[in-house]
C-alpha cells in the first residue's frame, strides 16, 4: 500500500476510473470502493445492493452508496454472476469509510470474461499515477 497525497493504492487490486477496486481470487473477483472514492463520499450512510445470484455488467449500475453529501452509483468493473455480497456493510455501511480494502468489500463474483476486461483496468502502478493527477486536483 502507498499514499497518494491523502489517499491510500493497495498493491495486488486492479482499479476502475468509476472508483471501484477489483481483487482476483482464483476464479472469483472481490469488489469495492476505493480511498479516494470514500473520502470523496465523506460519511457514508447507506448502501444498496444486489442479491447473490444478480448479474453485474462492467460499467453498468449494481447499487448505490448514498453519504450526507450525495447518493452515487456503484460501477461495476467486471461482468459477471454475483456469489456473495457483504451484508455487513448493508448494516453498518460506515464500514466502507473505515476499511474500503478489507472489511468494506461490497460483491464477490464470478467473472465471465475475466482476461479480456482486466486489460480495460488499471494495474497498481497505473492506478498510483491516476491518483497523483486527482491529488493534484483536490
Amino acid at each position: 500500500m502507498v499514499k497518494v497525497g491523502d489517499f491510500e493504492v493497495v498493491e495486488g487490486l486492479y482499479y476502475s476510473k468509476d472508483w471501484m477496486w477489483a481483487k482476483i481470487e482464483g476464479s472469483k473477483a472481490r469488489i469495492g470502493i476505493t480511498d479516494y472514492a470514500q473520502k470523496q463520499l465523506k460519511e457514508v450512510v447507506f448502501a444498496e445492493l444486489p442479491s447473490a445470484g444478480d448479474k453485474v455488467t462492467k460499467g453498468q449500475p449494481f447499487g448505490t452508496v448514498e453519504s450526507v453529501k450525495a447518493v452515487s452509483d456503484l460501477i461495476a468493473p467486471l461482468t459477471g454472476k454475483i456469489e456473495e455480497v457483504n451484508g455487513e456493510v448493508r448494516d453498518s455501511p460506515e464500514m466502507l469509510n473505515e476499511d474500503p480494502y478489507s472489511k468494506g468489500w461490497l460483491i464477490v463474483i464470478s467473472p465471465t470474461n475475466l482476461q479480456e476486461e482486466l486489460k480495460t483496468l488499471m494495474d497498481f502502478t497505473k492506478a498510483v499515477e491516476w491518483h497523483k493527477e486527482l491529488a493534484k486536483e483536490s
